[in-house]
């Protein structure tokens, strides 16, 4: 696989509450905020939603490729995440459930598990990252930048 390059999504406060930020991402602009039980406007999911969003998107995407690459009669897909928390130095876990509409068998249904356990997203909270922070004291460019490495990633998860 060819090195990446990155991509760059942007994050800013509004203002409007004190918690909410704005999230631009290639050519998509959303606001995240806390509930209003934590001080929030409620406008928004959390982090924390975003986290799940992710596992749970990259997952239905990822099975729904490679269902449609070996054309199985998949009519529908239906992802659910809960996330568990264990404090702020324990380990989260993530409790996927995938529902599969369509006249498949036990061994595709198996299969698609496993594809869903490949997908780049569950690769990457799985393995873990690192995070590398720097303070800006200067205006830093603000335009996202989008290199589809999420969609080459999935590609290779396909990959037979």
């Amino acid at each position: 696989m060819a090195e990446t390059i990155g991509e760059t999504i942007v994050i800013d406060e509004t203002k409007a509450g004190k918690y909410q930020v704005q999230v631009k991402a290639g050519t998509a602009t959303f606001v995240v905020d806390e509930p209003k039980a934590a001080g929030g406007l409620g406008s928004g999911p959390n982090p924390y939603d975003l986290l799940s969003a992710a596992l749970g998107s990259c997952s239905l995407m990822t099975v729904r490729q490679y269902a449609d690459l070996k054309t199985w009669p998949v009519t529908r897909i239906r992802v659910k995440v809960t996330h568990h928390r264990a404090g702020l130095n324990g380990r989260d876990v993530f409790d996927r459930q995938i529902e599969i509409e369509g006249p498949i068998d036990d061994a595709q249904k198996e299969r698609l598990k496993q594809i869903a356990e490949r997908c780049p997203v569950h690769l990457t909270l799985t393995r873990g990252s690192d995070v590398q922070t720097t303070v800006m004291q200067t205006p830093m460019a603000a335009q996202p930048t989008t290199q589809c490495e999420h969609k080459a990633a999935m590609d290779e998860a396909c990959a037979d």
